[in-house]
């Protein structure tokens, strides 16, 4: 049994508006056996997305490697965006040595609501996955249930909206976003609106999608 824990603290700060919600990042960040082209920081994975995407969006000519300085372009963009970065699991077991969240047993998460708490200046957290077992708006749902808390639908259009009630004065908002994987590529095949704008434009790619749908919310 494999114990996956995971590396990096959360990137927090009282500034922060906004919170990037994740699960955990591949095993070997936990091991240290890190390949060519990952980044030693949140996200860093050379197969991941998000940092390709914001790229894309922000132009921020981005490292790719396991370098101090490819750290510190992202952490420099976090603040000046006002983006924290507060993954949901602290732990987890495995079976299989994986990346997958459903191969997770025995979850432990943050007190990412006690969190919250102590930065209120926190409005939207930005969940990389929906509700399917073992995302992060999965477990979130968890945690609120344990104080007897709950999301309300706002939309239920990709990325999905909801929000809730930490006190009588502050509401949190979370976006669900549609993740920063290659394995989501089939789900995005099937969303209406890609659908649409494929049939318009043939060239238009998963890639695409995830940069119009990112730059709304970051």
């Amino acid at each position: 049994m494999f114990v996956h824990r995971h590396p990096y603290p959360p990137f927090l700060f009282e500034q922060a508006t906004k919170w990037i919600v994740g699960t955990l990042p591949p095993p070997r960040f936990s091991t240290g056996d890190l390949k060519p082209g990952d980044v030693d920081f949140c996200y860093g994975s050379r197969d991941g997305l998000l940092w390709p995407i914001l790229d894309r969006i922000f132009q921020l000519d981005l490292r790719y490697e396991t370098t101090r300085e490819a750290i510190e372009q992202r952490k420099a963009f976090l603040k000046a965006r006002q983006i924290g970065i507060c993954d949901i699991v602290r732990k987890a077991e495995r079976h299989k040595i994986d990346a997958t969240d459903l191969g997770m047993q025995q979850v432990r998460l943050r007190d990412l609501l006690g969190l919250l708490r102590q930065y209120p200046r926190v409005e939207t957290l930005l969940f990389t996955g929906g509700n399917s077992k073992n995302g992060p708006e999965y477990f979130f749902r968890r945690l609120l249930r344990r104080e007897g808390l709950r999301l309300e639908p706002v939309s239920q259009t990709v990325p999905r909206i909801h929000e809730c009630y930490l006190a009588r004065d502050r509401k949190i908002r979370t976006v669900s976003l549609t993740a920063p994987s290659g394995s989501a590529n089939r789900a995005i095949g099937s969303i209406p609106k890609y659908k649409e704008e494929k049939s318009r434009n043939p060239h238009y790619t998963v890639m695409d999608f995830r940069v119009e749908q990112y730059r709304e919310w970051f």
